[in-house]
């Protein structure tokens, strides 16, 4: 493990933080703005979803590829060209060029997606075990918080001083984001170079531009149109070939045999659908406070109204960081994940039942946030001290695609949803699609509980050839407990095997 001083090690942590906060800002600085975005550059609502869209194509290709470079020893030269890229594009975005100059410059910030992979794995190799998993965690829900304090930032600004404005807002700090993190970021020569898979990166960056076309364009292509048909199709062969790929050569892109381990496939699944989650409930929520009150139900909220009802959301979810360490000392780090998607199922419900005031949303909102950062805190964790240290960025920035799949997911699941309960006609759906919407969101929930109890169980129970006993979890909860709170480098599959 690389040893810092103590005053660049104090300053290594704000520096890593500030660095994912602003590029999950970033990441979500144009959804507000696309109304503004349509009417200013004269285009079509469909038009300026680009805006967002692009971003989130390009962080979906781009993350896996920074995981696996930033392994190597070079990754803070790959960090500091990531984050100057996304200083050039929120530069691009800033300036009265165009929209397609717009779009190219939110293609640029959408590099940025893949540093938070990056971050983590720096807190892991240069800080000390106490210090690393504290660190992580915290990186893990700025992600999430990010996105919250976005929303409401980037509304105020826009309709304050105009969408340019918001965007010389992204300019400027992430370019302090990268003064900082050149002062700060420790080398990393030491570590064995390892040759990048081409192959693999372009099947799965084709693979996962198709798959979240299809989610992000399926309401306005129609989702039983040809085109949507064919793109799905065709990008489901490219993810076969590329996982047909991964398995079969000397230096996968991401090394898939680690979903073997019950923790990290565990991680992933948890990741994936709690994304979806995540975002149903945001874009309900989203929608719900901006709808008019003439439909007969909603608030008939202002954009910036609609983004500050997500702040509790990002409070909450930061709480949750400092929540987790004594839960899981207090309980076991086993109940963690599911006991975060029963507080999560909370919010939802409580959508369900109290939704008629901007102050019942927000506590919606807070509760989600608790329980989505206590999901989240945990999972990068599981994955660092289940993976090789060689293997900690790529490993990371494979879950870190999962969860922006499961983002998009839940966004087009949202979509999906209150087109089919609107009437021809109508712009707007009947109250019994946030309803529908909601009861779906209580079943990914419930879902994704069961699974993060059931899957390490029977990992475990499958790893245990030396007649280990696993009846009441002890070997689930120990081993868990181990990674969370006590950082051993073993695996479930190996402490099973040992007990």
């Amino acid at each position: 493990m690389e040893t810092l001083s103590t005053r660049r090690e104090r300053a290594l942590v704000p520096v890593l933080v500030f660095l994912s906060a602003v590029v999950a800002v970033i990441s979500s600085l144009g959804a507000p703005m696309i109304p503004t975005i349509a009417a200013v550059d004269h285009v079509s609502l469909s038009e300026a979803q680009w805006s967002l869209t692009i971003t989130m194509l390009v962080g979906a290709v781009t993350t896996p590829v920074l995981g696996r470079l930033g392994d190597g020893p070079h990754r803070r030269t790959v960090t500091l060209t990531a984050a100057a890229v996304v200083v050039l594009g929120s530069v691009l975005a800033a300036l009265p060029l165009g929209f397609g100059w717009l779009v190219a410059g939110r293609a640029l910030q959408g590099v940025g997606l893949g540093l938070t992979p990056l971050a983590i794995a720096t807190a892991r190799d240069s800080l000390g075990p106490a210090a690393s998993r504290s660190a992580v965690a915290l990186l893990s829900i700025t992600t999430v918080a990010g996105v919250g304090l976005g929303y409401p930032i980037t509304g105020l600004i826009a309709e304050s001083f105009g969408i340019h404005a918001g965007f010389w807002f992204g300019a400027v700090i992430s370019a302090l984001a990268l003064l900082l993190a050149a002062l700060v970021l420790p080398p990393t020569t030491d570590r064995e170079r390892r040759p990048l898979d081409v192959p693999g990166a372009v099947l799965l960056g084709l693979a996962l531009v198709g798959l979240l076309l299809v989610l992000s364009e399926g309401e306005s292509w129609g989702w039983d149109s040809a085109r949507l048909r064919t793109v799905a199709v065709l990008s489901l062969l490219l993810l076969a070939g590329w996982l047909w790929h991964e398995l079969r050569t000397a230096h996968p892109l991401v090394d898939l045999r680690a979903l073997r381990n019950p923790v990290v496939l565990t991680a992933d699944v948890a990741g994936l659908v709690a994304g979806v989650g995540m975002y149903l409930l945001m874009s309900l929520v989203i929608r719900y406070v901006q709808t008019p009150t003439s439909a007969g139900y909603g608030l008939g909220a202002s954009v910036v109204v609609a983004g500050l009802v997500l702040l509790p959301f990002s409070a909450a979810s930061l709480l949750s960081s400092k929540v987790v360490p004594g839960l899981a000392r207090r309980t076991s780090s086993a109940l963690v994940l599911p006991l975060g998607c029963a507080v999560s199922l909370v919010s939802v419900l409580l959508f369900l039942s109290a939704r008629d005031h901007l102050w019942e949303l927000m506590v919606v909102m807070a509760i989600a946030g608790l329980g989505v950062g206590c999901t989240f805190a945990v999972m990068p964790g599981l994955i660092v001290n289940a993976v090789p240290a060689h293997e900690v960025g790529s490993s990371v920035s494979f879950n870190q695609v999962l969860r922006y799949v499961g983002y998009s997911t839940g966004s087009a699941l949202c979509g999906a949803v209150l087109q089919a309960h609107t009437a021809p006609g109508r712009q707007l759906p009947t109250d019994s699609g946030y309803r529908d919407a909601a009861l779906i969101g209580c079943a990914v929930w419930v879902v994704i509980g069961l699974a993060t109890i059931v899957l390490p169980r029977l990992g475990a129970a499958t790893g245990s050839r030396k007649g280990a006993r696993v009846d009441e979890g002890l070997i689930v909860e120990e081993s868990i407990d181990d990674m969370v709170v006590g950082g051993s480098e073993a695996t479930v599959l190996r402490a099973g095997a040992e007990r």
